[in-house]
């Protein structure tokens, strides 16, 4: 064992009266909030800088550390990868749309495209019948008609087929 810690070393008594006690505290916390020296911690010139001068520019070579073709594939492909979100969202929310069919909103959707599709066929219609009125042309044909039967017959599992002509 250590002298100082032996049972038989005496310990003065070291115990601070109340005032003592007081005063050691307030110095400790009056060093405790006390402004830390000003020191330094950066500079900054504020001398005008001169307009032009009789140093030569300093040539900044270019030194890439992506090479042109990395950087265009890394655009490329945040360009596809915007447009497959935009894709993703579009399908989202047709699946939402899907979702909330019912017949009033089917009927409020296909009733007017079914509305303009009769329009569309009625005006069709109305010219073709027009051109057909203004028509004078009829077409004649002169040449021998020759009028062939065609008989078909198809057999077996994989589709023989034989066809016999007739005149």
């Amino acid at each position: 064992m250590y002298p100082e810690t032996t049972p038989s070393t005496v310990q003065p008594d070291t115990r601070m009266t109340d005032d003592q006690a007081a005063n050691e505290a307030r110095r400790i916390i009056a060093d405790a909030y006390r402004p830390a020296p000003e020191v330094p911690t950066s500079y900054r010139d504020t001398s005008p800088l001169p307009t032009h001068g009789s140093t030569p520019p300093v040539l900044q070579p270019d030194r890439r550390i992506v090479p042109a073709w990395a950087a265009g594939t890394a655009v490329a492909g945040i360009g596809v990868g915007a447009a497959c979100v935009g894709v993703g969202c579009g399908v989202w929310l047709a699946c939402q749309g899907f979702a909330a069919v019912s017949l009033t909103s089917v009927l409020f959707v296909t009733l007017p495209i079914a509305a303009v599709a009769a329009v569309v066929a009625a005006i069709g219609s109305a010219l073709r019948s027009l051109k057909n009125v203004h028509s004078e042309h009829h077409h004649h044909y002169a040449g021998p008609v020759r009028q062939e039967n065609t008989t078909t017959h198809t057999r077996g599992v994989f589709a023989r087929t034989h066809n016999e002509l007739h005149g």
